[in-house]
């Protein structure tokens, strides 16, 4: 009667998104919304079913590997625009109302029908959209492990729960806790969290990437090129073109926010908003790119200290995987079965970059557009709104451990380790792997400013 329930409630939720089968209310351009994607489109199987999971994904290589711990690196459910992003939005609809003309109908349907319903207080806000992500995420979770994920091991407090202070976080955290204990009907029991920036925000902690990256425009430079280059003129001729306006008034800035409006509004409220009409999927590609572009200098491969600054989230997951292994070894119970860390995109990114993921053979330039097309380093694919990284112990018989890495529930390999003939590498093989990183990494090292640092 309780699974009946919870999928009632699932499917009376799902009732106010877009039926999956009607494609019209999916954009064409939806797959190339980088960071603003929904979890969907990285899955889209999950447009049939939000519950799907696929076991037989995971393939220990013999039937006696338990798993004995998890632990999930999250981003935040979707949400808001940022204030930021809401005054550009502003901005592109005040042009398109005052300034453009045409016959169109999705023009006629912006300056008639659209309103602008965005508002400054919203600033990053989890939405309704997001809370179900993470609910989700935490049944579809306990289905693929439900021998960690439990209702026992919850009761028992073997699931621990860390956030980001940001408030879209903290909800997220709170969201995916609801899910479970809505899924087995707990409400005799509270379980808390913690709030730790350190590891969630390292970033903001990081000195020397605040400021060789974060507050250095230079550090940039490509992706300021890109925003002036043939390309991205190219799309805001298009833009103005279609407007009926002046090519002066369609700056990148007044692009991005036209191609922001069309991703939240899907992405909130599963409509195929008269916005995205603005773009084709060229268009669309060039705006993915100089995201792309922007995240590769900024979170990604294109400075050292990018990944760098999350040494500490790294060492942390490890410490967590060693001390599960090491009371395994004892015939201990593992005292935390679980960690769900809830974090930010901007968490996720330099963690995937330390470990080597989504690396290719050249890095990503204002200049390389047309070559990049068949890159590794797509955020589309990758990091869209509840994405997630898990790491999940095995403990296989003999003393022998394997780790298994999943990315938005899918397995993957760490990079360096393909030639493996096992789907998962043994834990040592890994920890081998990354031995420098587990020497040396120390964040109060890497993240000293050098007074003597003139370059990024």
């Amino acid at each position: 009667m309780l699974t009946f329930l919870w999928k009632f409630t699932v499917t009376c939720c799902l009732l106010n998104y877009a039926n999956p089968e009607d494609n019209r209310d999916i954009p064409a351009i939806s797959k190339y919304f980088n960071t603003k994607g929904r979890y969907e489109e990285v899955n889209p199987y999950l447009t049939e079913d939000i519950l799907a999971v696929n076991k037989s994904i995971l393939q220990p290589p013999s039937a006696q590997c338990q798993e004995i711990q998890l632990t999930a690196i999250i981003r935040h459910g979707t949400r808001y625009p940022t204030t930021k992003n809401i005054k550009q939005m502003q901005q592109i609809y005040n042009i398109v109302l005052h300034n453009a003309s045409g016959e169109q109908s999705w023009l006629r349907e912006i300056q008639t029908q659209w309103t602008m319903w965005y508002t400054e207080d919203m600033d990053g806000r989890l939405v309704q959209k997001g809370v179900n992500d993470h609910k989700h995420l935490a049944v579809r979770l306990s289905k693929l492990f439900p021998s960690l994920i439990s209702e026992e091991k919850l009761r028992g407090r073997f699931i621990k729960f860390i956030t980001s202070s940001k408030h879209r976080c903290v909800n997220s955290t709170l969201s995916f806790k609801a899910g479970l204990t809505e899924l087995w009907a707990i409400t005799d029991q509270e379980f808390d969290y913690t709030v730790n920036d350190a590891l969630m925000r390292f970033f903001d902690k990081c000195t020397r990437f605040v400021e060789e990256v974060e507050n250095n425009s230079s550090a940039v430079a490509e992706v300021d090129k890109f925003k002036q280059g043939p390309e991205m003129r190219r799309v805001q001729e298009k833009i103005a073109n279609r407007l009926g306006v002046p090519y002066s008034l369609i700056t990148h800035d007044m692009t991005e926010a036209a191609f922001h409006l069309c991703a939240y509004e899907f992405a909130i409220k599963a409509v195929n908003s008269p916005w995205c009409q603005l773009f084709d999927e060229d268009d669309a590609q060039v705006m993915e790119y100089a995201s792309d572009l922007r995240e590769f200098w900024k979170r990604g491969y294109g400075h050292d200290i990018n990944s760098k600054s999350s040494c500490m989230l790294f060492h942390d997951v490890f410490s967590r995987l060693n001390k599960a292994a090491g009371e395994n070894k004892s015939g201990q119970q593992v005292t935390e079965a679980v960690t769900i860390q809830v974090g930010h995109a901007d968490t996720l990114l330099p963690l995937l970059t330390l470990l080597g993921f989504f690396k290719d053979s050249d890095p990503l330039t204002s200049n390389n557009y047309a070559s990049q097309t068949g890159r590794s380093f797509r955020t589309s694919r990758k990091l869209p709104y509840a994405a997630n990284l898990a790491l999940v112990l095995y403990d296989c018989g003999g003393g022998e451990l394997r780790l298994q890495p999943l990315l938005n529930e899918k397995p993957v390999t760490f990079p360096g380790l393909t030639d493996q003939k096992d789907p998962m590498p043994l834990y040592q093989d890994v920890k081998d792997h990354y031995r420098e990183l587990l020497r040396g990494c120390d964040f109060e090292t890497v993240c000293q400013l050098f007074k003597h640092t003139a370059e990024v």
